[in-house]
């Protein structure tokens, strides 16, 4: 059984993003998504990111309720 926790830090952990508070705060201020774009489309994803976000949304897996907090925090 995995007990990786599955908060924001440990998210960008999975994605190969910086972890580091400074940087994930660097992140959302420099990324945005439009009204309308779905998180996994964003450009600014590698082909890897996108799968994964992508995957864990269908399945509706464990990451699902930290994802839509990422996608919150880019549109905000």
């Amino acid at each position: 059984m995995d007990t990786t926790p599955t908060d924001l830090t440990h998210l960008f952990e999975q994605l190969g993003l910086d972890p580091e508070q400074t940087a994930m705060d660097h992140f959302i201020s420099t990324h945005r998504l439009a009204p309308e774009q779905a998180l996994e489309e964003a450009p600014f994803w590698t082909p890897s990111q996108r799968a994964f976000l992508r995957e864990e949304k269908q399945q509706d897996a464990e990451w699902v309720e930290t994802i839509d907090i990422l996608d919150t925090l880019l549109r905000g």
